[in-house]
């Protein structure tokens, strides 16, 4: 089993870091951040989305698993006095009469950013989110090549099943469960008069649908894909779409979704 360890660089993630590599070594782990089976990500949700960025072009090829070191995840399982059973887990020797590990895969969203300098692609596993820099959002909305609305407001949030219980969920949107291959519009502090109309609720398309973002005016723009930001001051259009691809993750005991839901917000 080839493995890779990604941490948050805070002194108590590094030294788990640490800890994880003396276990696994005398386990016969072997560690390559090249080409690994499994990530291991150290920290919160947010470092497990920099592990998914880091290797985004061997998505499907690997599988992440969490280990948290503050409050439990949606996407860290594991707590940090647990890192030596999960290293005899990963190992292969654990009880046989425990559960097999399984994969469980999650939906991601594929972007296609067009600006007059030319096109370029992103994957999020989270959301992506348009904003203006100075002054409200203006753009056309259309959904499979049809003009749907035209929106005036602070941004639009476009999440994914797992991401929609992150930013998705501040902004009204509804929380999704990651088993459905689906993608979700939601406006950020929309303005509706007789020149601006929109839904005013959040939209889900399902994987064979995609949206359609063009910027109406001139305007500083920041796209932000999961907690990376680019600037933008000569957008034409953003195309949304669930993507081929799934990020996987994988289970050594079972953890439901909505198990994640309430301890998450309701404990």
């Amino acid at each position: 089993m080839r493995y890779y360890v990604l941490d948050r660089g805070d002194q108590l993630s590094v030294d788990l870091s640490e800890s994880f590599h003396k276990l696994a070594a005398e386990q016969g782990l072997e560690l390559d951040a090249k080409s690994p089976d499994i990530v291991v990500s150290i920290g919160g949700d947010g470092t497990m989305l920099h592990a998914f960025h880091t290797f985004k072009d061997r998505i499907p090829s690997i599988a992440f698993v969490g280990i948290h070191t503050g409050h439990l995840g949606f996407y860290a399982d594991w707590k940090a006095d647990e890192i030596p059973e999960l290293v005899h887990m990963m190992s292969g020797h654990a009880d046989p009469g425990l559960l097999k590990p399984r994969i469980v895969n999650y939906p991601l969203i594929d972007l296609e950013i067009v600006n007059k300098s030319g096109t370029s692609s992103y994957v999020c596993l989270n959301e992506f989110t348009l904003k203006s820099v100075d002054g409200t959002v203006v753009a056309q909305v259309d959904i499979n090549d049809q003009m749907f609305e035209m929106f005036r407001g602070d941004g639009i949030c476009v999440s994914t099943p797992s991401g929609s219980t992150a930013y998705n969920k501040s902004l009204g949107g509804a929380m999704i469960h990651p088993s459905i291959e689906a993608l979700q519009i939601t406006e950020i502090a929309s303005i509706n008069n007789r020149v601006f109309r929109t839904m005013g609720s959040p939209l889900v398309l399902p994987k064979h649908h995609h949206c359609d973002i063009y910027s109406r005016k001139e305007q500083n723009l920041l796209l932000t894909v999961d907690h990376n930001n680019v600037h933008i001051s000569d957008l034409i259009s953003v195309r949304c779409q669930v993507a081929k691809q799934k990020i996987s993750f994988v289970r050594y005991r079972p953890f439901p979704f909505w198990n994640r839901v309430r301890n998450a917000f309701l404990e």
